[in-house]
């Protein structure tokens, strides 16, 4: 009998070892591991229940997948794929008379962390474990493991037997077919490549009137047509919050806090107007060297005019906006916070993530811990502005806002108004208010962001990431693994915080990253499928480029002959003949890593949503007026639906923490609390659903249905935006012709037509 218990144990034990063991973590699992699940094991836990522990706790190692799978005195912490049956889970909970940590429970969304980790299957890298090494002995990295520090240098153009390419770029990529014995797939159409470049540009379908004017002008002078097309879809105020919006998923913007359990989301009435901001750059083409600059540190900078001042208040929000733990109970509030801007300031902008650092030298990356409180010195030395936090005297504390200069707002309109007051009934009823708060005069324009503080000092070392067991104080400065010599010269002066010049060291043409990452998020952007593999990671366990020296002429004709032009750089991509490829699939290629094709892409949320309104007719193509909560201060869960119904384009609609648009949130939103590169992509039922059941939808197909006149031909040629072929008519007049009620036949046709693949891929 025991022996047969034995087995069983084993069997029942194997699908967990052989997770923890596997040596290939996916980058994202990895990821998630090194910046939410060690640092908070480290700064915990490693305390009683690692290998450099004093006195072992409970027998039990945390810091490496031997010692979770071997488990302590009470068996293994972990059931990979079950978090309700992990005893870690419970002992986090402080359930069951387990209490870990002892002195304070963990907040729940750290807790909530572990439990998302554990439903992976609770992926534990083997070199995670503490292992010191010999005194005096540095880590070694071998220059391929290093490639993004390496220099940006411009490199000479591949020689090509054929006469393919037109540009280029096209050399690069042909060049790579030779090497691989591949021949690239035909051009693709006028019309699918005008169709590709509206949804690209602009994020809008292109009309049929649209399309057959472009092939009638490509018939004629087909580079001439391309060029004055591309032209005019980057000058449209459109192409703004296209591109807006992929700069937004970086910034991690919403207009609500949301890190700290649902009880607790506070809103955030004016981060619209840095949602604005970034629009406005985009469409004015904004150098991204300025554009980085202005959002890192647009408060130091000099102003030509107060609207030049607003402008640049604003968009320091970009550091402001970040989610926010609980302050009490929290000794780390403030460090949570810089951290969550260290973080979208490398992540986001240099494709590292140091984030462990927080605790003990990176254990991948060339970043010692010194490095980290060198870069948090910076935003120690900064005061974060985020207003009043819904008055929740248990979340983020107040603090002030920017007061701008721009004309007073205009007076809450009555629904505002309504909801307002609903609010504060609720309010005062159940959830007391705080006796000390910031307040303005009604109409007062505001705006998050950050500015230097009075006092300026460098940040101390925080013990195994504990701010309350302190080091030696670090020199404010930035990571030390760069040996360019114009690089090391830029230091930071002694009376300011010293976001000036992380700014300036971010954006000199000499920094090998900067450039690379945003060169490879527009090709990701314009081709669904990254140079590099893992937009955010550009470290030693990030992918590798498919296409180096593509990426460094990219990264090289940006920053240096474009100017860091972002207008600039899509033109010259998408005047390639490698952007003009047909999506078909190549045999000889079928993971398309050599672009011997272009990338089948389906329409990410907002664009379906705009297309249905677009196709509809319903589509307000203005600017929205602020935010629907742009008067509102309060916790999102507890007041009245804040969303409410809107024409105006997806960009437009209120994002909040854990409560995010209706009409997007089954089509892979990212959680707007870690800086994305590139949203996850996933296939669920809940898609479909919705294409069945939201009254967004129906809405839009009966306004469709009701204008056709009961002429079917015509939802595919608003729809579809092509004749409708012989075999389809008669398929839909049979339709029409089984169900009573016209009129909602036509409108169920026009559904069906939204949920084709025809209509959500772009090509």
């Amino acid at each position: 009998m025991n022996r047969l218990f034995s087995i069983l144990l084993l069997i029942m034990l194997l699908p967990m070892a052989s997770a923890w063991a596997d040596k290939q973590i996916p980058a994202d699992q990895l990821k998630f591991f090194e910046t939410k699940i060690r640092p908070t094991l480290a700064k915990n836990c490693y305390e009683c229940h690692s290998i450099g522990a004093k006195k072992l706790g409970a027998k039990l190692l945390v810091d490496s997948a031997l010692g979770m799978q071997k488990g302590g005195e009470s068996g293994s912490p972990v059931v990979a794929g079950a978090p309700s049956q992990s005893l870690l889970i419970h002992a986090l909970k402080w359930e069951n008379d387990l209490e870990m940590p002892p002195d304070e429970p963990l907040p729940e969304a750290v807790i909530a962390d572990f439990e998302k980790w554990i439903a992976m299957g609770a992926p534990f890298p083997k070199s995670a474990q503490q292992e010191p090494l010999p005194e005096g002995e540095e880590k070694t990295y071998n220059e391929e493991d290093l490639w993004s520090f390496q220099p940006v240098k411009e490199p000479a153009l591949p020689k090509v037997k054929t006469g393919w390419p037109q540009t280029d770029i096209d050399y690069f990529v042909a060049g790579k077919w030779a090497e691989q014995n591949l021949s690239p797939g035909p051009d693709a159409s006028p019309r699918t490549l005008i169709r590709r470049l509206y949804v690209d540009l602009i994020g809008l379908p292109a009309t049929l009137e649209e399309i057959a004017a472009f092939e009638a002008e490509a018939e004629v002078d087909f580079d001439a047509a391309l060029t004055r097309a591309v032209e005019k879809l980057l000058q449209s105020p459109h192409y703004g919050e296209r591109w807006g919006r992929h700069w937004l998923d970086v910034a991690r913007f919403a207009e609500s806090n949301g890190n700290d359990g649902l009880s607790r989301n506070a809103s955030f009435p004016n981060a619209w107007r840095y949602r604005d901001y970034v629009i406005d750059a985009l469409n004015r083409d904004v150098p991204y060297d300025e554009f980085l600059t202005e959002q890192i540190a647009g408060d130091l900078l000099e102003a030509e005019s107060d609207l030049d001042r607003d402008r640049k208040l604003v968009a320091t929000g970009f550091l402001a906006i970040g989610s926010k733990p609980a302050k009490a109970m929290n000794n780390n509030f403030v460090m949570d916070v810089v951290a969550d801007q260290i973080e979208v300031i490398t992540s986001g902008v240099i494709g590292l993530s140091v984030a462990c650092a927080r605790c003990h030298d990176h254990k991948f990356d060339p970043v010692p811990m010194r490095d980290y409180y060198a870069l948090a010195g910076i935003f120690t030395s900064t005061e974060t502005l985020w207003g009043i936090a819904a008055n929740e005297k248990l979340t983020a504390h107040p603090t002030q806002l920017h007061v701008l200069k721009t004309p007073p707002a205009v007076p809450a309109p009555p629904e505002a108004l309504k909801l307002m007051e609903e609010t504060e009934k609720l309010e005062m009823r159940n959830y007391p208010r705080p006796k000390k708060e910031f307040t303005y005069p009604p109409g007062t324009p505001l705006a998050m962001g950050v500015r230097d503080r009075t006092k300026i000092e460098d940040c101390k070392l925080n013990l195994k990431g504990d701010a309350k067991k302190l080091g030696a104080p670090v020199p404010r400065g930035f990571l030390s693994v760069y040996e360019d010599e114009v690089l090391s010269q830029i230091k930071i002066d002694a009376t300011s915080s010293g976001r000036l010049e992380l700014a300036k060291w971010l954006t000199s043409e000499y920094h090998p990253q900067t450039a690379r990452v945003m060169v490879n998020r527009i090709w990701l952007h314009l081709f669904g499928k990254a140079l590099v593999g893992t937009p955010d990671d550009f470290g030693v366990y990030g992918e590798k480029p498919t296409h180096p020296e593509l990426l460094d002429y990219l990264a090289y004709r940006f920053s240096r002959e474009h100017n860091w032009s972002i207008k600039s750089m899509i033109r010259e991509i998408v005047l390639s003949r490698t952007y003009r490829l047909d999506s078909g699939i190549n045999a000889d290629d079928p993971e398309n890593t050599w672009i011997s094709r272009h990338q089948r892409r389906r329409l990410d949320a907002e664009s379906l949503r705009d297309a249905m309104l677009s196709v509809s007719g319903n589509l307000n193509p203005e600017p929205a007026d602020g935010s629907p909560i742009r008067h509102l201060e309060l916790l999102v869960n507890r007041a009245p639906d804040l969303h409410q119904p809107s024409d105006h384009r997806s960009v437009y609609l209120c994002y909040m923490r854990n409560s995010p648009p209706r009409e997007l949130v089954a089509f892979d939103l990212p959680d707007a609390v870690k800086p994305v590169g590139k949203r996850d992509e996933t296939m669920l039922p809940t898609q479909s659903l919705f294409l069945l059941n939201s009254p967004f939808v129906i809405a839009q197909a009966e306004r469709l249905a009701a204008e056709s006149g009961g002429d079917p031909a015509k939802l595919w040629e608003k729809i579809l935006v092509r004749e409708a072929t012989a075999t389809e008519l008669a398929s839909a007049n049979y339709l029409l012709e089984t169900i009573e009620d016209k009129s909602k036949a036509m409108s169920a046709l026009a559904q069906a037509l939204f949920a084709t693949n025809e209509f959500r891929y772009i090509d």
